[in-house]
């Protein structure tokens, strides 16, 4: 299953009739790391009115869901930021919402407007990934072919992620798995030269488009 995520944390500040919401969208790679953001930014930002979340995290070919209006007027922020979520086809993402009062309320409509605001414009102004099932493997090389092979990553969209040079260069890399019998057909073939190809695991990696 691909989906799409944020490649970093980003911040943005909403102001709505003096109210302040300050939107903090995370990626997340466990939900045990999405509760452990949670009760940081609580803490960070303990002197607000009301920290509301949202968050979607793949685990296991299922999506799992959480949000909270966190004293808030039920379904005017966590359910509308995760509806967001949905219709973006986010995952792997957490959205808090820090809100500190301004005097002046906003009512239903306004809250659920400020909260999805506040996280629209996060979006907008983050950097948005795809992330696709891959492989990571272990390729080893001559010397003398390092400069060939990396011009075939570059034209394949595979991704050297780190190098090591010893007697021989070994390169760890990420593939689609859509690719991985191409780079193992041309391996046989000697359409490129390696002196050996190892897969390592599987994982999400990030799709090139």
């Amino acid at each position: 299953m691909n989906f799409i995520t944020v490649k970093a944390n980003i911040q943005v500040e909403v102001t709505e009739k003096k109210s302040k919401f300050i939107a903090n969208l995370f990626p997340i790679q466990s939900v045990e790391e999405a509760e452990e953001l949670i009760r940081e930014t609580k803490k960070k930002y303990h002197d607000a009115r009301h920290n509301c979340i949202a968050y979607r995290m793949q685990e296991k070919e299922k999506v799992i869901e959480k949000s909270s209006d966190d004293g808030e007027p039920s379904g005017t922020a966590g359910a509308p930021m995760l509806n967001i979520l949905q219709k973006n086809h986010l995952v792997n993402v957490l959205i808090i919402v820090t809100r500190y009062f301004g005097g002046i309320l906003l009512g239903t409509g306004g809250l659920v407007r400020a909260y999805s605001d506040s996280l629209l414009k996060a979006i907008e102004e983050g950097e948005l990934i795809e992330k696709c099932q891959g492989t990571e493997m272990l390729v080893t090389i001559e010397y003398s072919e390092f400069d060939r092979f990396k011009y075939y990553c570059k034209n394949h969209n595979i991704l050297i992620t780190n190098v090591e040079y010893g007697e021989f260069i070994v390169c760890k890399i990420e593939i689609e798995d859509d690719k991985k019998e191409e780079l193992r057909k041309d391996f046989e073939t000697k359409n490129i030269i390696l002196r050996d190809i190892k897969e390592i695991n599987k994982k999400y990696i990030t799709k090139s488009i």
